[in-house]
């Protein structure tokens, strides 16, 4: 499939890799605010250029403005394009796991069994999600972060980089984990 990038920082480079891996073509960046070498538009020029019948999505934008991120999903989603599911060969998912669309499992990372991923998650390498896990919708789990079994992360929120979050625990929406952080909460 062709995918056109929504963003053209330092996160969109890293999801141009991980298109290819996973046996995508990048078709061209696309930019609201920004214009340059291999961007190909706004979104607005994009879906003009690039139809929804022929093209897909990868958004790359980042953890700095998690609002903007899903306002950009609903504009994708509402101009008619798809977001295919970003599995990098080397990440393992297991069968019975569950992983919403748009969603991009970086190499290294675990998706354990009878996990659970909402639309536009994102799951950096070393990333581990423990069996029964669920995480809301665009939420950025970052490098060797651990999610603990049967735990509940709520939408919009984003889990720092070798980050513990207990079993069983419940991480309220639009949360932000520090770094090196362990969370647990109090109905254990």
């Amino acid at each position: 499939m062709r995918l056109l990038i929504y963003g053209s920082r330092e996160f969109a480079l890293t999801v141009a890799d991980l298109v290819r891996h996973c046996g995508h073509e990048v078709a061209g960046m696309v930019d609201d605010f920004s214009s340059g070498e291999g961007i190909v538009g706004n979104l607005d020029s994009a879906a003009k250029n690039f139809p929804p019948a022929e093209y897909g999505f990868a958004v790359a934008i980042g953890y700095s403005n998690i609002p903007a991120r899903w306002k950009a999903w609903e504009r994708i989603r509402a101009a008619g394009y798809r977001a295919p599911t970003l599995v990098h060969p080397r990440a393992y998912v297991a069968d019975n796991a569950v992983v919403g669309e748009g969603c991009m499992v970086m190499a290294g990372a675990v998706v354990d069994v009878r996990a659970q991923l909402g639309e536009l998650v994102v799951v950096w390498p070393g990333a581990c999600i423990n069996h029964d896990a669920t995480v809301g919708k665009n939420t950025f789990v970052s490098p060797n972060a651990t999610l603990c079994g049967s735990v509940v992360i709520g939408p919009d929120t984003f889990i720092g980089a070798a980050s513990s979050i207990a079993d069983h625990s419940h991480v309220p929406p639009s949360s932000f984990i520090k770094m090196n952080s362990v969370f647990k909460d109090n109905r254990q």
